[in-house]
């Protein structure tokens, strides 16, 4: 094999003067909701360069609801992850039945190359050793080029466009609300005054969880301030972080809120992100979903890095701890989340409103009455 053009490439497709267009693509994407979401960018400059081509991508079940309806998107492979001995074997089976010509491995791990290598695709794009996991690399026929290992995840996909020399277009996501969607949230939020601000309150990682006292201190704040607009909390997160919520909410009975902890799918999460003046967090889902939409959010980073995973647009919001071990990588804090900790409330609110004046988002019309709403002081 020899290197030219950013990837590794069989010598015999030296004699081709130009590579036949791609029929069939199937890109291999299985895991997290934000990987899944920040690589609809790259989604959208291959519909742009191959509009006729049928473009497959395997997911599992959590994320797939990002991926439903998706207009650049004709087919979805879900892996049932757990749900059935011979799961897998039944996955590689539909991914081989596809007929793929071109697969693209961004998950560059061992299932991802199997399920690559299943396809019986000729080309399968991967990343190389230095960039990939589990021996991830030896299922590719070509390798993109080595990507800094802090570069934007985003443009690390963006850079399997560049290795099939598609040409650069903006980032862009794709992800709009569905009529049904936008008209349940907007009852949701019906009577909430605005401008809205959205909190996420849970991630995969314990160690990324921001503490529940110092989200409430930044809600109050931006709440009660005498010299800006006062924002109106909405708690953002799956049904898991229902604790985390109610701990919260007890310190804002007072101020009001909207709770719509366990109460959203992902898909609805689009709807909700085009309502909200802007959004805080630590590293999670929903908070990639939130910057894709358009919304401003200011991220809160300890354990994972910004330089890695900020979300798209919104780097210049972003709040990093102030501590040695940052960041160190581990889904568990072994000192009790003090990385987080050390991101003090009232820069994380001064944030929220530099993120919102910048955006101009404040400027929004409010939304049309109607419908039927359960909000107001902790609904």
């Amino acid at each position: 094999m020899v290197y030219s053009k950013g990837f590794w490439r069989p010598k015999q497709a030296e004699a081709r003067s130009a590579p036949d267009p791609p029929r069939r693509i199937l890109v291999v994407l299985l895991g997290s909701i934000g990987d899944v979401v920040r690589a609809l960018a790259l989604l959208g400059r291959l519909r742009r360069a191959h509009p006729e081509a049928h473009i497959a991508w395997a997911v599992e079940p959590k994320s797939r609801p990002i991926l439903e309806g998706h207009p650049w998107l004709d087919e979805i492979v879900v892996f049932e992850r757990g749900r059935r001995p011979g799961a897998f074997v039944a996955f590689l089976a539909r991914v081989r039945a596809g007929k793929f010509d071109l697969v693209l491995d961004l998950q560059r791990h061992l299932k991802s190359g199997l399920a690559a290598l299943a396809s019986g695709a000729p080309v399968r794009l991967g990343f190389p050793p230095q960039n990939a996991k589990e021996l991830n690399h030896i299922f590719s026929t070509r390798w993109v080029e080595a990507q800094p290992p802090m570069r934007l995840k985003l443009l690390q996909y963006q850079a399997f466009a560049d290795a099939l020399g598609i040409p650069a277009s903006p980032i862009e996501f794709g992800l709009e609300p569905r009529h049904d969607e936008l008209r349940r949230v907007r009852a949701l939020l019906e009577k909430a005054p605005r401008p809205l601000v959205g909190a996420f309150l849970g991630s995969s990682w314990p160690s990324r969880l921001y503490p529940a006292d110092w989200t409430a201190r930044v809600l109050k704040d931006l709440a009660g301030d005498d010299q800006a607009p006062p924002f109106f909390p909405v708690l953002i997160g799956a049904s898991a972080d229902r604790e985390r919520a109610l701990a919260v909410a007890s310190q804002l009975s007072r101020e009001g809120f909207v709770d719509l902890v366990g109460r959203l799918g992902l898909r609805e999460l689009v709807a909700l992100f085009r309502e909200c003046t802007a959004a805080f967090g630590p590293d999670c889902g929903p908070m990639h979903i939130a910057a894709a939409v358009g919304c401003p959010v200011v991220s809160l980073w300890g354990a994972t890095a910004p330089q890695r995973s900020a979300p798209w647009a919104s780097d210049k919001w972003t709040l990093c701890a102030d501590i040695p071990c940052h960041p160190c990588y581990l889904r568990r804090c072994p000192i009790g989340g003090e990385c987080m900790r050390r991101i003090e409330p009232d820069a994380v609110a001064a944030a929220v409103r530099e993120a919102a004046r910048s955006a101009g988002a404040q400027q929004r019309p409010a939304l049309p009455a109607g419908g039927q709403l359960q909000a107001g002081s902790g609904v």
